[in-house]
């Protein structure tokens, strides 16, 4: 345990510096629009970093670096998907639904947007639009609590039921007591971490395994295919890796991030620091992934932890590269991406349940304070579900990643989408198009039709349900009235 000594110390004064900013966060929480959306006050740099580091969870570090080692660059096309999809939502989502939501009665979740966006009477769409982020966030939760116990389990030798607890619970705290000020300061924090850690480690690995030259041909060595872009792929294969760019105009977490910055105006800086961040990170993590073939097929005493569970490449490199306390940093950055993902899910589930159901049904007149404290139990529900949930040890990161990214892609992307494009969008076309894309990703995932991943069927028939049912009647006067008032403020500002 000495080894890891410094490494723990590295890590209690990390998860005390989060709780900590929690505790400063409380103190600029008055109300539910402060604990959920920070009060609409977020610059571009906290904007851009926290949309990064809550979208950019553990799987970062462990799932792709994983994938990378195992398959060789076939792997990136995953990527690139992401690349693309997080420019395109900057681009056309960002600064439309920040203006948007502000139009549809300064909406502070996506079911009460979609609710005054449509103006939905029957609270139907509220409801659907809730539970399916309670559904599929839950399993998105229990992914980065995997995440998490895994790295304590590696690192600190811990059984796994004990790590998913130590894991959890510091992001617990810091959720619960500053709310949505605390993940966003937090998530600033923890992307210049995860930076920091994917640009140094796959440097010190080249360094390690002797150059640039020398690496490559190790790499090759152990098999020419791993640089084949289109090795063991198929057409199929690539358009289901690229389609996870899909998913980003559908996460809940990374549109609050729009919708919370400070103004319009911010949105175009924010797109520039934000790629650049998510560019250098992706590139780091591939790089990691990649080198590591190479260093573990020069030192196979070391590999065998890999060899048992390929999303530990990253943790390995660390502890045995670096000394134990810039290890303990490195470590700590995959702590950072786990609790900024996260802390984020947990707070939307908390407050579709706090803002969506128990303030639009059971209490439409609770005071601001007794919102915020049920904001904050639910939190706590939630995070018990998902470590009941996370409590296999079986469970693989990506996996739980991609069910509930695609969960999400096809039932809001569209629907987001659409929303912020074109004014002649219904409320059952709205309808239509959350329950098509939730039931088609459901069916395709349970019988993996074609081999295609379920997010790419779910978000083409989701745009065709809301367009066609759209077409089937017209919107009010007062919703086109609120979107070419809030198109033409976008249009001024932006």
């Amino acid at each position: 345990m000495s080894a890891s000594n410094p490494t723990l110390i590295t890590f209690v004064i990390y998860i005390a510096a989060m709780v900590l900013i929690g505790f400063m966060a409380y103190r600029s929480t008055n109300n539910l629009s402060d604990y959920i959306l920070g009060g609409r006050s977020l610059g571009s740099v906290v904007t851009a970093l926290s949309a990064g580091a809550s979208d950019m969870s553990g799987w970062l570090l462990m799932g792709l670096p994983g994938a990378i080692y195992m398959s060789g660059l076939s792997e990136s096309w995953i990527a690139i998907g992401l690349v693309v999809g997080a420019y395109l939502n900057w681009l056309f989502v960002a600064g439309r639904l920040r203006v948007q939501t502000e139009h549809n009665g300064d909406a502070l979740t996506l079911p009460d947007y979609f609710s005054s966006r449509f103006e939905d009477k029957s609270g139907l769409l509220r409801i659907i639009s809730a539970i399916v982020i309670l559904v599929f966030f839950t399993i998105y939760c229990a992914s980065g609590i995997v995440a998490g116990a895994r790295l304590f389990e590696s690192t600190f030798g811990m059984p796994y039921e004990t790590a998913l607890w130590a894991g959890a619970a510091a992001t617990i705290a810091y959720t619960f007591v500053g709310g949505f000020l605390a993940v966003s300061w937090t998530d600033t924090v923890q992307a210049t971490l995860m930076i920091f850690a994917l640009l140094l480690t796959p440097i010190i690995v080249l360094l390690a395994t002797g150059g640039v030259d020398t690496t490559f041909l190790a790499i090759e060595a152990q098999d020419p295919s791993n640089f084949d872009m289109l090795k063991n792929t198929t057409f199929i294969g690539i358009i289901s890796l690229m389609g996870w760019g899909l998913g980003y105009f559908g996460q809940p977490h990374i549109l609050a991030r729009f919708m919370a910055a400070d103004s319009v105006k911010s949105i175009a800086n924010a797109r520039r620091i934000s790629m650049t961040w998510m560019i250098l990170c992706l590139g780091g993590t591939v790089a990691v992934g990649f080198f590591g073939i190479a260093y573990f097929s020069a030192h196979p005493e070391v590999a065998g932890p890999v060899t048992e569970n390929h999303e530990r490449v990253f943790i390995e490199l660390a502890k045995i590269l670096f000394n134990p306390w810039i290890a303990g940093v490195l470590l700590s950055a995959i702590l950072a991406a786990v609790m900024s993902t996260l802390s984020c899910q947990l707070l939307v589930c908390s407050s579709a349940l706090t803002e969506d159901f128990y303030k639009a049904f059971l209490r439409k007149h609770a005071s601001q304070a007794e919102l915020v404290w049920v904001g904050r139990a639910m939190v706590l529900v939630v995070a018990l579900i998902a470590i009941a949930m996370a409590a296999n040890p079986e469970n693989r990161v990506l996996g739980l990643v991609s069910y509930a990214w695609a969960g999400f892609g096809a039932a809001f992307g569209p629907v987001v989408l659409i929303s912020v494009l074109w004014k002649g969008m219904t409320r059952d076309g709205a309808l239509a198009g959350i329950i098509v894309g939730a039931v088609t990703v459901i069916l395709w995932k349970h019988f993996n039709l074609l081999g295609l991943y379920e997010i790419i069927p779910g978000f083409i028939f989701a745009s065709l349900a809301i367009l066609l049912v759209s077409k089937m009647s017209a919107p009010s006067a007062g919703m086109v009235q609120r979107f070419e008032a809030a198109e033409k403020d976008y249009k001024l500002n932006h």
